[in-house]
């Protein structure tokens, strides 16, 4: 194998690539990268390349974008040298390589998490403390008292005063100026929300508030609370309001755009929750999406919630996708192979083989032992008595043989389930393991899981189901 690769890309691809190649070292090769002057490496045609490749040193090996349809024998004839289509994937480099995959650093952002607990007056000060202990788990940085309008929360100084005993930071969120003094003097680090109209609530605490429109979308009455604040040298954040679908949501996205535009410096905030809470999606893609106009803004602070079921691991989702898109910001890249955590639903690249590549592994297996894989054409059951491809799992049960084994056939019917969930959506699928669900489902720890990575996996219940029996039987 030569020592001297050339990768070549785009424009979009570069920084990624670069920092990817850069984190492998020490590697055992040297490396050049040549961006063409192409946005989507995919999209370089071969007379592209002849025209603005320099020519590669001799020897060296080219290494083309995985989506590029370019004709490598062509390329190779032309310039002198072995032309290859490296892996579709830029993460996947290293390993094609032969070297480790590098994972995306995702320990630094620039968004604060506001998490709304939007029934705090009925809650027992226990139930908040450990609500609040489970939202900072999840990511949240501020934890959001929601006061009940026309409600008086009787309890507020003791709820704030708990909390931030526990070393949770508190914001308190009412429209009674009443009670965001109360929340302040308790020691509330935040108050939401404040207009023109009730700045004279700042005289009295050094909190930090949330500026909003004195009425719904006048943009104009939250400029005039700005420019008071920053005349007074205030610390604020400003949020023009996010409003849900069909009640205003795309004006509302235009006026982050023109406060930002506006004032290039302040510190803002947008409530993603009228979107996640008020929209039957998948809330994952709903949070990455609106994360992304929050990083492209600059805007620093995010306040959400998880009420609806759906929506109950909000908090979770957009602490992992204000790390994607801080390190996408970073690499000046696309929020795109940095990281699957917010790929519940769907993977990048679902099956691991072709139905051809499986039917040659199955023509040459000699043992009994039922092995499951899941391709474009269905989920494929073989062992050396034969290879079955079904699109329902209910036509494989017959051709398995296993009417008198009850443990064996609890254990397919469970991978088999597994089997045909992850090919109708779309997901990987491996034998023996669980499926991944991105961030929404948190996993177990290494050490709670009991797993070791490079050992044989503990017996699974119908095994030691068996084990049991027989001791009891000897």
């Amino acid at each position: 194998m030569s020592d001297h690769l050339v990768f070549v890309t785009g424009k979009l691809a570069e920084p990624r690539l670069r920092a990817m190649l850069d984190g492998m070292a020490p590697a055992p090769f040297r490396f050049d990268v040549v961006q063409i002057g192409v946005s989507v490496a995919a999209l370089m045609t071969e007379e592209l390349i002849r025209r603005r490749l320099p020519p590669p040193p001799p020897g060296a090996r080219v290494l083309l974008p995985g989506r590029t349809r370019c004709d490598l024998a062509a390329l190779s004839a032309h310039f002198g040298v072995a032309f290859e289509r490296g892996p579709e994937e830029l993460r996947d480099i290293p390993a094609y390589l032969g070297g480790r995959a590098t994972q995306a650093d995702l320990s630094a952002h620039a968004v604060t998490i506001f998490a709304e607990i939007v029934d705090a007056p009925r809650r027992s000060i226990d139930n908040l403390l450990e609500t609040a202990a489970r939202l900072r788990r999840d990511g949240a940085d501020v934890i959001d008292l929601g006061c009940q309008p026309g409600e008086r929360f009787e309890g507020l100084e003791a709820a704030v005063s708990a909390l931030v005993a526990a070393g949770h930071s508190v914001s308190v969120d009412s429209a009674d100026p009443d009670e965001l003094l109360r929340g302040a003097a308790a020691g509330a680090s935040y108050l939401l929300s404040l207009s023109e109209d009730t700045l004279w609530v700042l005289d009295r605490t050094d909190a930090t508030p949330i500026l909003v429109p004195a009425k719904p979308r006048d943009l104009e009455s939250l400029c005039r609370a700005i420019d008071r604040l920053q005349t007074a040298g205030r610390r604020f954040l400003a949020d023009p309001v996010l409003d849900p679908i069909h009640y205003g949501f795309t004006d509302s996205v235009v006026r982050y755009h023109a406060l930002r535009r506006r004032y290039p410096d302040i510190g803002m905030l947008m409530g993603i929750g009228n979107l996640t809470e008020l929209t039957d999606a998948d809330t994952t893609g709903t949070t990455a999406l609106l994360m992304g106009m929050v990083s492209e803004l600059s805007i620093g602070a995010v306040l959400t919630l998880q009420v609806s079921p759906h929506a109950r691991t909000a908090v979770r989702e957009a602490d992992r996708a204000r790390r994607i898109m801080h390190a996408a910001a970073e690499s000046g890249s696309l929020p795109k192979g940095i990281d699957d955590g917010l790929m519940a639903l769907r993977d990048r690249r679902p099956y691991a083989g072709t139905p051809a590549e499986i039917a040659e592994t199955a023509r040459n297996i000699r043992d009994p032992s039922f092995r499951v894989e899941v391709a474009e054409d269905g989920v494929h059951v073989y062992n050396r008595d034969g290879h079955h491809v079904a699109t329902d799992p209910y036509q494989l049960y017959p051709l398995l043989g296993l009417a008198q084994d009850g443990g064996h056939a609890f254990y397919m019917g469970v991978e088999l389930q597994k089997a045909f969930l992850a090919w109708q959506l779309g997901k990987r699928y491996v034998q023996d393991e669980d499926l991944t669900w991105g961030c929404t489902v948190e996993e177990a720890p290494e050490a709670e899981a009991g797993s070791d990575p490079h050992g044989f996996k503990a017996a699974g219940t119908t095994l030691q189901e068996r084990r049991r029996a027989c001791g009891k039987t000897s």
